[in-house]
């Protein structure tokens, strides 16, 4: 069973595994077939968006869409345009934020961000296999007692999803163009057939205009109420993370992927904001009001009620069986999003155990949690909108912020301001959002504290792997090993790097350890200028100074920097190096060991042997540590 959970799993070649590359995916396609990639899960909420806003906004659902759109076009679509070109190899605003906040700062709000991530993935799943159930049961050829199944049928689907992942997914994107083909296809004849029998019905489009005239006193307070039910809607904004997501499969080099990412964006937030508002229009004059709620027909399906209600049945069945499996494959489109962002950061920060990088046990926490959340809101579509939109939004603020603030470092004040209004307004929408449905912060930060305590266990259990993936020596450095009969390092932390320091030193290791400087001593100094980092190359570098050899380094850790350099000059020379340190000042060691954790420093003598006990389990080929 572990062999099969664990198929796939790419060990770490080397010293320890290698950040990811950013090298271009093997198979890349036109922008257009990217952009069907991203319409499964863009497109696919036309399924229940205009449902959601009736119920959000009533007889002002139109109006409010229109804002809406306007917040696409005007908002996220320049923002995440922005994205496309800093973030062309698809880690997204994350990787900006990461880059524009180094150090724990920027990876603790990655780690945060992640909890948002995951919210508005697995709520994707959830939602979308929800609303494909909803299609089922209203269906007039399925059977009526399937009509209190709705948990159920909702949790075979989500785990039928499941089971495809763990049995193996590929071809997604010519499947994604199919389905994104026929799904438009069948939305432009029921929006069309809509919108007809709108023109033809000049007194439901009158009285639909009496009822905004006796609800809203002007068009002012139409746009007001608009905004206040807008962050409802934001379910509309769901394919621009995942637009940026599926950057790398765009054919071409960096340049070319960039425009066609740019391209996909555009095209299907004009595409999104067309079908947006001729839905909701057609949708909110045509169906009775009391069908939207729950229990009601059009209830998550407006757009299916009116395709059996104007086209027949047999379309209508038709139109089900295209929306459900664009529902079902925008399920799957997030959870491939899934399975990418997990090996993209948290094993790179050494915050994910060794299993993570398997897609198959991930598969199978995914699901159980799709599982928990479907059972927990009882598979209803509205009832997640709160949840889908938190994840949603915190996505697209955390992009306008990135943007904004590297607009900010490259002094570009015009677009920094323009991106700090739209900050504000994706702000307001995502704080009104978790004010009035704070179910979905509730989820989100289940899963931020979830994410954070496994990262921070796993962090420490990794601690004393290698945590170099390449070691390098320069030539003043290599002479230095070169003429030393035998390999004796004197480990120095670097204070002002003066005669004296040195000196001192070299006294020490004659007081402590016996060593005279004619036996050839040479001085090893880390230098730690971002602990946060788990892995990196170790460039050595010689220096002389004072009279003195001195081997310097930078790492994110002293003690397994120092074990990764002495294992490598044995392979390097066959000789077995020593290496010497004096006992550090008297302290908690449980306090040494969250500054090691942190700070990459700590008790390193202790620290180093066990690296090397991990590293080489044959004690006689394994570097000395001696402490004096």
């Amino acid at each position: 069973m572990r062999q099969w959970l664990l198929k796939g799993l790419k060990r770490p070649e080397g010293l320890t595994s290698a950040p990811p590359e950013e090298d271009a995916p093997e198979h890349q396609h036109s922008w257009w077939q990217v952009m069907c990639l991203t319409g499964v899960d863009y497109f696919s909420t036309l399924g229940y968006q205009p449902g959601i806003a009736a119920l959000a906004a009533g007889a002002l659902s139109p109006i409010a869409t229109l804002v809406l759109v306007a917040l696409t076009l005007f908002g996220a679509l320049p923002t995440y345009r922005a994205v496309a070109g800093q973030s062309p190899h698809g880690l997204g605003s994350l990787s900006m934020l990461e880059r524009l906040l180094p150090g724990w700062r920027g990876k603790l709000l990655v780690l945060f961000l992640l909890g948002f991530v995951a919210t508005a993935f697995i709520v994707t799943i959830t939602l979308s296999a929800a609303d494909a159930t909803a299609h089922i049961l209203h269906n007039p050829f399925v059977p009526h007692f399937l009509a209190g199944w709705q948990v159920p049928i909702t949790l075979v689907l989500i785990a039928a999803l499941g089971g495809v992942f763990l049995a193996g997914f590929s071809e997604a994107i010519s499947v994604a163009v199919v389905l994104v083909a026929v799904y438009l296809l069948f939305n432009l004849i029921v929006v069309g057939s809509a919108v007809a029998h709108v023109l033809t019905a000049p007194e439901r489009v009158a009285g639909w205009q009496n009822t905004l005239s006796t609800d809203y006193t002007s068009p002012i307070a139409m746009v007001a109420v608009s905004l206040y039910v807008m962050p409802k809607l934001a379910l509309g904004l769901s394919g621009f993370e995942t637009g940026v997501a599926v950057m790398p499969l765009v054919k071409g080099d960096i340049t070319e992927r960039v425009k066609g990412a740019r391209k996909l964006l555009t095209t299907a937030a004009l595409i999104m904001s067309v079908f947006l508002i001729t839905s909701s229009l057609a949708t909110t004059i045509l169906i009775p009001p009391a069908e939207f709620a729950e229990g009601g027909s059009a209830n998550g399906r407006a757009l299916a009620y009116l395709a059996h209600l104007y086209l027949g049945d047999w379309f209508g069945t038709a139109y089900d069986l295209s929306t459900i499996a664009i529902l079902w494959f925008a399920g799957a489109s997030a959870l491939a999003g899934l399975l990418n962002i997990v090996p993209r950061y948290l094993p790179r920060y050494g915050m994910a155990p060794d299993w993570t990088r398997a897609s198959r046990p991930m598969v199978l926490v995914f699901t159980a949690i799709a599982f928990v959340i479907t059972v927990f809101f009882g598979a209803e579509v509205e009832t997640q909108g709160g949840a889908y939109a938190t994840g949603v939004l915190a996505l697209i603020l955390s992009a306008a912020v990135a943007v904004t603030l590297s607009a900010l470092v490259g002094r570009r004040t015009r677009a920094a301001v323009l991106f700090g209004l739209i900050t504000l307004v994706f702000g307001y929408a995502a704080v009104a959002n978790i004010i009035e449905r704070p179910d979905g912060l509730v989820i989100a930060l289940l899963f931020v504290l979830a994410i954070v305590a496994v990262s921070l266990i796993s962090r420490a259990t990794r601690s004393t792997e290698l945590r170099v993936t390449r070691i390098s020596l320069d030539d003043a450095a290599r002479r230095f090993i070169n003429e030393s009969a035998e390999i004796y390092l004197i480990a120095n932390e670097p204070h002002g790097r003066d005669a004296k320091e040195y000196i001192d030193k070299a006294r020490e290791a004659w007081e402590l350890h016996r060593l005279r400087t004619a036996e050839g001593l040479l001085f090893l100094e880390v230098t730690v200028p971002d602990a946060s980092e788990f892995a990196g190359e170790l460039r050595v570098t010689g220096e002389e100074r004072h009279g003195f050899r001195i081997l310097c380094m930078h790492s994110t850790t002293v003690a397994n920097s120092i074990a990764a350099l002495l294992l490598h000059l044995r392979d390097l020379t066959g000789k077995t190096p020593h290496v010497y340190f004096h006992w550090a000042a008297e302290g908690n060691p449980i306090g040494a060991l969250l500054r090691y954790l942190v700070f990459g420093g700590g008790d390193i003598p202790p620290l180093t042997r066990e690296v090397l006990r991990q590293a080489e389990p044959d004690a006689t080929c394994r570097p000395i540590v001696h402490v004096g």
